[in-house]
């Protein structure tokens, strides 16, 4: 039996432990907070992220660091994205040099730039074969309830991203294998950013072809700047890029769409924090994804104004005026 342990015990976290469970293997669920472990043991559920969702029994939860980590074969991290170089810093001791290292996670680090897999390439030195990262479009509520759903798993090596494959797939669960981590991560990263954008929309009451707008010409940039770091273009046509986008983008679960909705309803950056108790990617996200773009000389208008709402304090209208009134663009396939 495959021993996996999942580090970050948030909605995605403790789902992600539960598939793998169903999936056949022995699984250690890490959290930092006492209440939360003693929920997932005793009464078999996250009440605080996943209220309602009934767990295998077979999950085991720990706020014990080593114990958790103690021979695992594959280490799943799933904690938000800004926080992942500091904690792996504190879990490297612990980590098994031979452990399959998997990002659960959905975000570009703020300053660096670096996605997920080069931080922890960065500060674990390991090397390719060992990183992996699972993404697709997976909303935790209907992953949790068993509902049908996909992801992929990608990995430099493909030998590694089938073990990984092999350690996920559940009947309700099915996962396909990629070795384009730059695409699968950069899909699941700016997504979030062109999410929150959707949500502003909704928010101020447009309709569809807005939000069809916004969805297609948001995954134009994905893949305009994945080509640009080296992404395979057909992957942002898969479930990494166009059904992690639209799934995002649509469901009343997704994090970033409801942020971006209650700004366009009229709230305030700081009242709109607040209120959000799961991290919201995008957010932090789209001032290094802006960065990236620009280096790159890659033109990203949805996420340049996201970027001036977040963080330059651009009102709402302003912002959606200056992405309207462009300079006319062709409109051509892959543009």
């Amino acid at each position: 039996m495959t021993r996996v342990a999942v580090m970050g015990a948030g909605s995605w976290g403790t789902v992600f432990a539960k598939v793998l469970v169903d999936a056949g293997c022995e699984v250690v669920l890490w959290g930092r907070r006492d209440e939360v472990v003693q929920d997932v043991n005793e009464r078999h559920e996250n009440t605080e992220y996943l209220p309602g969702v009934r767990l295998p029994e077979g999950l085991r939860a720990t706020t014990d660091l080593a114990g958790a980590l103690a021979g695992a074969e594959f280490v799943c991290l799933a904690v938000p994205a800004q926080t992942l170089r500091e904690n792996l810093a504190a879990w490297a001791p612990h980590i098994p040099s031979d452990a399959v290292l998997v990002s659960l996670m959905k975000g570009i680090e703020s300053g660096t730039t670096r996605r997920m897999s080069e931080v922890i390439a960065e500060v674990l030195g390991a090397g390719p074969e060992r990183i992996g990262v699972v993404c697709g479009p997976n909303l935790a509520m209907e992953i949790a309830r068993g509902e049908p759903g996909a992801a992929v798993a990608a990995c430099a090596d493909e030998r590694t991203a089938q073990r990984l494959q092999a350690v996920c797939m559940t009947p309700y669960f099915r996962v396909y294998t990629s070795t384009d981590v730059i695409g699968c991560e950069l899909g699941g990263a700016v997504k979030n950013v062109i999410a929150l954008c959707v949500g502003i929309a909704t928010g101020l009451g447009f309709g569809d072809s807005t939000k069809a707008l916004l969805m297609t010409r948001g995954l134009a940039e994905i893949t305009r700047l994945g080509v640009a770091l080296g992404a395979q273009e057909p992957t942002f046509a898969g479930l990494a890029g166009l059904g992690d986008l639209v799934a995002t983008c649509s469901s009343p679960y997704s994090r970033n769409r409801t942020f971006g909705e209650n700004l366009g309803r009229g709230m305030t950056l700081e009242e709109v924090v607040a209120v959000t108790k799961q991290t919201a990617e995008g957010v932090k996200s789209s001032r290094p994804v802006l960065t990236l773009a620009r280096r790159h000389f890659v033109e990203m208008p949805i996420t340049e104004v996201v970027a001036a709402v977040m963080h330059d304090g651009v009102p709402i209208e302003e912002a959606y005026l200056k992405l309207m009134t462009r300079s006319p663009k062709p409109e051509r396939y892959g543009v």
